[in-house]
């Protein structure tokens, strides 16, 4: 009977100190539509929104242009995140093209296309 008490006692000590040992879940900050302007372009400055969504714990997404609702939306092939910076890699034009990310406070971001043109995202309210 000894044994069956501390086998007991050993497993729910065990269940509530992992059920107390779980962090909540983080917030994720990058998931939402973003209004992307990448400035000084060739072709005058570029607005897209992106709208990111985290499936199977890996965000996806793709981009429009806000000014013509019958464009193809263009989808984003690769994302990489870290706690307060984004990469998302896409084709524009048959080139591979990337606009890294970085966060200034809560709803923008600031950073730069191709290390080249500068891209600034404000997230979308809805």
């Amino acid at each position: 009977m000894k044994k069956g008490s501390l086998f007991l006692f050993v497993f729910f000590l065990g269940l509530t100190f992992r059920g107390f040992s779980q962090a909540p879940a983080p917030e994720d900050f990058f998931a939402g539509k973003w209004e992307i302007v990448i400035t000084g372009t060739p072709n005058g400055d570029a607005k897209f929104i992106t709208n990111l969504v985290r499936k199977d714990g890996k965000l996806t997404g793709e981009m429009a242009d806000p000014t013509d609702a019958t464009k193809e939306k263009i989808p984003l092939t690769k994302i990489e995140e870290s706690s307060d910076k984004l990469s998302l890699y896409f084709t524009a034009q048959g080139y591979d093209v990337n606009v890294d990310l970085a966060k200034v406070d809560d709803d923008n971001l600031k950073g730069s296309l191709m290390n080249m043109f500068d891209a600034k995202a404000k997230r979308l309210k809805e």
